[in-house]
């Protein structure tokens, strides 16, 4: 099972579109855009969200991880959890990508899952 894990703060942030006025429904617009798009049943897809953007439910198809503390921080221990897996990040961050790909993890970024970032 291949598994997809999307920097929610960073990919949000990706398109001025208002967000920062409200995060938490920005998150849930992106888990809902996440959700339609359809992963294939062995994809398992990890939407990590933090701060402001907290209290987003996990729907069908999409596992919401609230970070404790730094989403990036979450992101890299889900990467080390999933080491030896296909395992694909999404962010647009260059520090984060090249911690996470020190456990084998690809990167992507936001375009791969939001059209116009």
């Amino acid at each position: 099972m291949s598994v997809l894990i999307v920097d929610g703060a960073n990919v949000v942030g990706s398109v001025p579109d208002g967000w920062w006025r409200d995060r938490k429904g920005a998150a849930e617009r992106l888990r809902d855009l996440l959700a339609r798009r359809a992963p294939s049943a062995d994809e398992e897809v990890v939407l990590v969200v933090e701060g402001a953007a907290k209290g987003v439910e996990s729907v069908p198809g999409v596992r919401v991880d609230e970070a404790p503390g730094s989403g990036d921080d979450r992101i890299v221990e889900l990467a080390a959890a999933y080491e030896g897996r296909d395992c694909v990040v999404v962010t647009s961050d260059r520090e984060l990508r090249d911690r996470v790909r020190a456990y084998g993890a690809q990167c992507v970024g936001p375009r791969a899952v939001r059209p116009g970032s």
